[in-house]
């Protein structure tokens, strides 16, 4: 036996060890443990198991990939087995199975990665040239339920993340590997594997001060910005129901937000009143405008809601998650229908092929998604109403902002859905970067927590409880402008896949 061939099971062993503890410390330094500095070095020990295996088959790399990204999902979504457990009617075994199953979907992106990280370092480029385009490559085009960047873990910290309103959330991933780069060749000159990387510990430190500096001065611009915009005097309400208590105890659910709502206007003169998604379940009609006095009763007050409402097409009864806007006169003159439907909640895979799926999970809803993303008005204000989780989905929030122009963004949630769980926590923390992205107020109402206003800048002014029940007021200022963002939207992924593309026409030569 060689002394290569003694050595490579350790040399195994070791590679898949570092792609498990990158996989924890990118879980724990990710939004919802949010130990922000970890996300800075958990790249580090992945690169260097890949490292370790280059020459090996690129089934290796693949199985690197796909341990490093089970693990980071299977730590940063755990509580999607409570979900599951809860609404799909499955059990905790079966919710449990399928957990683990969409955790190993969700891991094959790293596995990408892995692979194509591997071609390309095998094609004589430096990791300096690969890690980071081939990072943001995934993060722009892998198909995921929830978004992934890296980013999300740096979402406390104003100063750093207002350059989301010039790249978005993959500008900022690109900082954060830029760090893992610099601290990877800083361990490689230490080990005396390669020559001080004078150039990378240069690059970032310019980028790293050049993001800082321009946090800065947006910082000052967007508060002089606000200083000046005209004021929408809001006033949220959390009544703080169960899922299913919503749909049994439906009058009651209607009672607390009238109650709550006559509470916020005792206390002086509002604007708009925001209620939950799902805050009213009856049946609803689609054809507008339509009098909306027997919801209201009582309220004078503008009053943002959401709702369910049908239809029926063909003979086929169509149900869709609807925000209704109401005006002072208790007409209903524009509504929004939620586009991006949740599994499971309001819709099952392939439930349509398969019917007998919705009879296995009865809590289930079969919803039709919506066609278009107008917004609400409100006298001269218009309003983006988002629905759910379509709050922390980038590109299509990029579509709302252009095709709508808002004034302001109103997301409705209900996050009942996962109980006592770090969701709610991790919903607020990714949909933070939409309000900086497009230099809006990002207002969110829900129905159990945790309702909250984003400022322009990422910074929540105001914040509910979680599984509390209460009301928030707050003003926000109304702003239209346009940001590099909204008009180019994701640039750094665009940038990547050219790169990534000329890497894989040319070769450099040996590995290096």
């Amino acid at each position: 036996m060689t002394d290569a061939a003694a050595t490579r099971p350790p040399a195994r062993r070791q590679a898949y060890g570092l792609a498990i503890f990158a996989g924890i410390l990118h879980f724990l330094g990710w939004a919802g443990f949010g130990i922000w500095p970890l996300g800075l070095v958990c790249m580090v020990p992945f690169w260097v198991a890949l490292e370790l295996g280059l020459e090996r088959p690129w089934r290796h790399a693949l199985g690197l990939g796909w341990v490093y990204g089970a693990v980071s999902y299977l730590g940063g979504y755990h509580w999607l087995v409570e979900f599951l457990d809860v609404f799909s009617g499955y059990g905790l075994f079966g919710s449990a199975a399928f957990f683990l199953a969409f955790c190993m979907y969700l891991g094959f992106d790293y596995a990408l990665y892995a692979v194509l990280y591997r071609a390309l370092r095998r094609r004589g480029f430096t990791t300096a040239a690969v890690a980071i385009p081939v990072l943001l490559l995934m993060e722009w085009l892998y198909p995921a339920l929830f978004p992934t960047y890296l980013a999300n873990g740096l979402h406390m910290l104003t100063l750093p993340t207002q350059v989301a309103d010039v790249g978005g959330p993959l500008l900022i991933t690109s900082l954060m590997a830029l760090v893992n780069l610099s601290l990877y060749e800083t361990w490689r000159w230490w080990r005396k594997t390669r020559t001080a990387p004078k150039l990378t510990w240069g690059i970032t430190g310019v980028a790293v001060a050049l993001t800082l500096i321009y946090g800065a001065i947006r910082i000052d611009q967007i508060e002089a910005r606000l200083r000046e915009a005209p004021v929408l005097r809001l006033g949220i309400v959390q009544v703080n129901m169960g899922i299913f208590e919503k749909r049994t105890e439906a009058v009651e659910g209607h009672r607390r937000h009238l109650e709550q709502s006559r509470q916020l206007e005792q206390e002086g003169e509002l604007d708009l009143i925001v209620w939950p998604e799902s805050a009213y379940i009856a049946n609803l009609p689609r054809d507008l405008p339509w009098n909306g006095n027997r919801i209201r009763k009582d309220l004078s007050t503008p009053i943002l809601f959401g709702g369910v409402s049908t239809e029926a097409v063909d003979g086929e009864r169509r149900i869709y998650n609807t925000v209704f806007a109401m005006d002072a006169d208790g007409m209903v003159h524009s509504t929004y229908d939620k586009t991006y439907l949740l599994m499971f909640g309001e819709y099952l895979p392939f439930g349509e092929i398969f019917p007998i799926l919705y009879e296995l999970s009865p809590n289930s809803s079969k919803f039709t998604k919506g066609s278009h993303v107008r917004p609400v008005t409100l006298g001269p204000w218009r309003i983006s109403t988002p629905v759910c989780y379509e709050d922390i989905l980038a590109r299509f929030t990029r579509r709302m902002i252009t095709e709508a122009k808002p004034h302001v963004m109103i997301n409705l949630t209900n996050d009942a859905w996962f109980g006592d769980t770090q969701e709610p926590w991790i919903h607020l923390v990714l949909s933070k970067y939409r309000a900086i992205e497009h230099r809006r107020y990002l207002v969110r109402s829900t129905n159990s927590g945790i309702s909250a206003v984003v400022d322009p800048l990422g910074r929540v002014v105001a914040q509910s409880g979680l599984l509390t029940r209460e009301n928030l007021r707050v003003d926000v200022h109304m702003l239209e402008q346009a940001t590099i963002y909204t008009a180019l939207g994701d640039w750094p992924g665009w940038l990547s896949f050219l790169a990534i593309g000329s890497m894989l026409i040319r070769r450099r030569g040996a590995v290096r």
